[in-house]
């Protein structure tokens, strides 16, 4: 008799966990964490149309580019107001930035519109601090977002787009120096918050072991 009354309980019990579990794969289907899936799909479309860059494929793919860039601005404001900040859109929204920014400077490198240097110290930038954030959430070290970096993030976006149709427009506009001038704006700043991620999780690091 104690079994049976025990067992609607625990059948109770396991339909409850069920729920929890579908509850919460469902919350990663949500406005934010679209707006990260388009992103990803608007990186190849960018790709494609500026890899033969002619002046109307070079305004359509900053069209995209900028579309793309915008979609970063609002998944993240999105998700805080609503609620909606999932493990799957902290996982994909900076990687979605990275791929679509480093696609970027690839291409400009390859048409020559980007030193390779400057290149590589920004991807190398990207790169580094993806691994400290990834170590840091590992231990348990929470490392928030530099003002900073976001300063950065603007002006890599508009350089990247200057860059784009520099060669579509009338020279006079000077496309070229000021996607440049952006450009190196952008190199310091996230060399400048890279700087201070580096230096928050050895002093995080440093703590946690004491």
């Amino acid at each position: 008799m104690g079994q049976m009354a025990h067992m609607p309980f625990t059948e109770a019990k396991q339909t409850d966990t069920l729920v929890a579990k579908l509850d919460g794969r469902e919350t990663n289907v949500n406005l934010p964490n679209l707006l990260t899936f388009s992103r990803l799909l608007l990186i190849p479309i960018f790709v494609l149309l500026f890899s033969q860059p002619t002046p109307e494929r070079s305004l359509a793919a900053a069209t995209v580019f900028g579309v793309a860039a915008i979609t970063d601005l609002l998944d993240g404001y999105l998700a805080r107001r609503r609620s909606e900040v999932t493990r799957l859109g902290r996982l994909l929204d900076p990687i979605a930035d990275k791929l679509l920014v480093i696609s970027g400077l690839i291409l400009l490198v390859e048409f020559q519109r980007v030193s390779a240097i400057v290149a590589i110290l920004m991807i190398a930038r990207e790169v580094a601090v993806t691994g400290i954030r990834a170590i840091s959430a590992a231990e348990g070290i929470v490392l928030s977002a530099e003002t900073i970096g976001k300063y950065k993030m603007t002006a890599q976006v508009l350089a990247i787009m200057f860059l784009i149709v520099a060669d579509s427009v009338d020279p006079e506009w000077k496309f070229y120096v000021i996607g440049n001038v952006l450009l190196y704006s952008a190199l310091m700043l996230g060399l400048i918050s890279g700087a201070k991620y580096l230096f928050t999780f050895w002093r995080q690091i440093s703590l946690k072991s004491l």
